[in-house]
């Protein structure tokens, strides 16, 4: 039977992946603390869907059926996202082994659920007795052991992780927990994020939260938390990206903008980061507000294009030393350089240049507005990719998920283009 990813039977979920990547400080300083209790936080299930736009996304990498991806999992949701454009193929790592086995969970289902209604019931509703019924008829059968054990392990106060899928899979993880979090925090203060789903415009939408969640950032006690890093975790946000982040601005205020823009910049009934935000789950009713890998019209071809996704626990940096060279046309890089020194982003970038083929594309996004790559990389490596920081402010209007400040892609040069300009330059 063909597996769903690729698999090693020896995989562990401690494997020092994570640290390696976050702890860049003594453990008995300030910041090697921080680093230390994020690597704790993040260690488990974190997030139950990625809150990156794939429709930003797949505008930028101009994917066609020869297009051989590279791309972090998270929550694996545009691993399929891209598997509806039909690429050659998709290579996917994750650091955490919680996200390996998510995605693993979502090609397997794809492959082996009897029909549209029952893969819309495990991930779009994600809170229906049947999941587990199906879960063990159709997916254990064909999931890697990794993944299995990983589903079928104890979660507290849940029993086996598979019942999260009879729950609500959007309310657990690190992220749904901070959702949940500040769900009660605005009902402390006497106001429902679910308000904003019922308005009507744009305008409406503004209004609400004028009305209800902007006053909410102005309390005492909420500019307090939201200036303590350790209250971020739930958002994936390690005490680098903070400070990146935060920049020199209150940081109640970085967040109350963003979440101003995800409210109110784009449509509510089909803004499926919004529904997740405002109501902790999907648009499950006319399956509008829903990602593009849970649309009935994609169903059959995620089918058709499964087994082209191989799933690898590892670093970006260590995957890419274990590719051929120029065997990439895209890589999607999320948020990681966020957690990267100079001398991890020059490893990691010399890589891409080994590995890519002329013309590739590499999107990334970051909590700051600009790109950390000008000021890291050495000039030989800079010079060897194109890059429009215009194009970052517009794809940044376009982003639905409204969380980063920046959204950057560079494109390979290849040999003929690079040697013309470094004559016209000398």
């Amino acid at each position: 039977m063909t597996q769903p990813a690729a698999t090693n039977e020896n995989e562990k979920p401690d494997s020092g992946l994570l640290k390696s990547a976050v702890h860049k400080h003594n453990a008995l300083s300030k910041r090697g603390f921080l680093e230390r209790l994020f690597t704790l936080s993040f260690r488990g299930f974190v997030y139950p869907q990625i809150w990156e736009d794939p429709e930003v996304d797949l505008e930028a990498l101009k994917l066609d059926k020869t297009s051989r991806i590279m791309t972090i999992a998270s929550g694996g949701c545009n691993v399929m996202n891209y598997l509806t454009e039909s690429p050659e193929k998709v290579k996917v790592i994750d650091l955490n082994p919680a996200h390996v086995a998510l995605t693993r969970l979502k090609i397997a289902a794809i492959k082996h659920l009897p029909d549209y209604e029952s893969f819309f019931a495990f991930f779009g509703h994600a809170d229906e007795k049947g999941n587990i019924e199906n879960y063990d008829r159709y997916i254990a059968p064909h999931l890697d052991a990794f993944s299995r054990k990983y589903w079928e392990g104890w979660s507290p106060f849940r029993g086996r992780r598979i019942n999260y899928f009879t729950k609500n899979l959007y309310q657990f993880g690190l992220l749904g927990r901070f959702i949940s979090a500040v769900h009660i925090l605005a009902k402390i203060y006497g106001q429902d994020p679910r308000e904003i789903l019922t308005a009507k415009n744009q305008q409406e939408q503004g209004e609400i939260f004028d009305r209800t969640l902007g006053p909410v950032f102005e309390k005492k006690f909420v500019r307090f938390i939201c200036n303590m890093p350790p209250a971020l975790y739930g958002l994936g946000i390690p005490p680098s990206q903070f400070d990146n982040l935060k920049g020199a601005a209150d940081m109640a205020d970085v967040l109350k903008a963003r979440l101003r823009r995800l409210a109110t910049d784009f449509p509510i009934e089909d803004n499926y980061f919004a529904w997740q935000a405002f109501g902790r789950g999907y648009d499950c009713a006319y399956k509008k507000a829903v990602p593009r890998y849970l649309k009935e019209e994609h169903y059959e071809t995620l089918k058709a294009n499964a087994d082209k996704v191989e799933v690898h626990h590892t670093t970006i940096t260590g995957f890419l030393q274990s590719q051929p060279p120029a065997s990439l046309d895209c890589y999607v890089f999320l948020d990681a350089q966020d957690w990267m020194n100079d001398k991890a982003l020059n490893e990691l970038w010399g890589e891409v240049v080994r590995t890519a083929r002329p013309g590739a594309r590499i999107i990334f996004r970051t909590a700051g507005d600009d790109s950390p790559l000008t000021g890291a990389l050495s000039q030989d490596l800079l010079a060897q990719f194109d890059y429009d920081p215009a194009q970052s402010v517009e794809a940044v209007k376009k982003d639905r998920s409204s969380i980063y400040g920046g959204f950057h892609v560079y494109s390979f040069r290849n040999n003929a283009k690079a040697q013309s300009a470094d004559k016209k330059a000398a």
